[in-house]
C-alpha cells in the first residue's frame, strides 16, 4: 500500500482553467520526491491538496491507507517562510505543537490527558541539538540568520514526529552555501526518521540533488506523471560528479520549451 496516493484528481481554481484533470500518482513509504517545474505550473497547489488543504472537484487523496477530508496532524508542513512566531524564542516555537496537542490530541480531534503530562523538554532539546541550534535557543527570529529561522522551523516539525514531510520551496530564499548544507541536513534527517518526502522547487539542481524520483510538471493541465528516476544516495560529493550532472541536463532537456524555468543560482 502506498503512503500517499492521489487518485483521479480533478482540480481547478473558481473561473479558470484546469490544472490537473484525471491524475493520478502514488508514493511509496520512505521515499523522497522532488516535484519540479515552473511557476504557475501546479506544484505548490498539489503539495496543498495532498495536506488537505485544498480539496479536489473530482478524485481523492489517501495518505497512510485513510482517504484525506481535512488537515492530517502526522503530516509536516514546511514553507519558505518559515511560520515562526516572532514574539517567541527558539524553545518557544520548538514547543507550540506541542502546546496545541494539549488541546486538540495527536489525531487532531481529541484531547488525550497523557499529551498534556508529558514532558517534552527532552525531545525539544534533541532537536535544537541536532540542527545545530542548542546555542540560540532562547534567541527570537529577529536574531537569527535565514538558514537559523530555516533550521527552527524544520525541528519544530520533526519533533512533533511526522510520517509525511511536505516542503514547499524551503530553501529558496536563501543563499547557495547555506541552502546546500540545509539540503544536505534535511536529507540526513529525513533519511534517519525513514520519512516519506515530498519536496516542491523551481531548481533544477535541487531537485536532482534532494529527490530519489522526481515529478515534472509543466503545462497544465495535468492528466499522467511525468516521473524520472533518481536513483542514487547524494552526499557532498555527488553535486561534482558525472550522474549529478547527467541528470541535471536530463531535467533540463524535458523542460526546455518552458521559458519560466529559472536555474537554482536565481533562486
Amino acid at each position: 500500500m502506498p503512503m500517499l496516493d492521489a487518485h483521479a484528481l480533478s482540480f481547478s481554481y473558481a473561473g479558470r482553467a484546469p490544472i490537473f484533470a484525471d491524475f493520478t500518482w502514488s508514493v511509496t513509504a520512505g521515499e523522497i520526491w522532488t516535484i519540479l517545474g515552473p511557476s504557475g505550473c501546479g506544484k505548490s497547489t498539489l503539495l496543498m491538496l495532498i495536506a488537505g488543504l485544498l480539496h479536489p472537484q473530482q478524485g481523492e487523496v489517501t495518505v497512510a491507507g485513510e482517504v484525506l477530508t481535512r488537515p492530517r496532524p502526522r503530516t509536516g508542513l514546511i514553507l519558505q517562510d518559515y511560520g515562526l512566531l516572532p514574539w517567541a524564542t527558539v524553545r518557544q516555537n520548538l514547543a507550540l505543537g506541542f502546546e496545541i496537542r494539549r488541546f486538540y490530541g495527536p489525531d487532531g480531534r481529541h484531547a488525550p490527558s497523557d499529551e498534556r503530562f508529558e514532558n517534552h523538554a527532552a525531545k525539544i532539546d534533541y532537536w535544537l541539538k541536532r540542527v545545530g541550534l542548542d546555542q540560540l535557543a532562547d534567541a527570537y527570529p529577529a536574531q537569527l540568520s535565514g538558514g537559523e529561522r530555516q533550521r527552527t522551523a524544520i525541528a519544530r516539525t520533526l519533533a512533533l514526529s511526522p510520517d509525511l514531510l511536505l516542503m514547499d520551496e524551503p530553501f529558496s530564499s536563501l543563499d547557495a552555501p547555506t541552502r546546500e548544507s540545509l539540503q544536505t541536513l534535511t536529507l540526513t534527517l529525513c533519511r534517519e526518521q525513514m520519512l516519506t518526502v515530498v519536496l516542491v522547487t523551481h531548481a533544477i539542481e535541487e531537485a536532482a540533488f534532494m529527490g530519489q524520483r522526481i515529478l515534472l510538471l509543466k503545462d497544465p493541465p495535468h492528466h499522467i506523471p511525468r516521473i524520472i528516476e533518481n536513483p542514487h544516495t547524494p552526499d557532498v560529493a555527488f553535486r561534482s560528479s558525472a550522474v549529478y550532472q547527467g541528470i541535471c541536463g536530463q531535467l533540463r532537456a524535458q523542460l526546455s520549451a518552458s521559458e519560466r524555468l529559472a536555474p537554482e543560482a536565481t533562486g
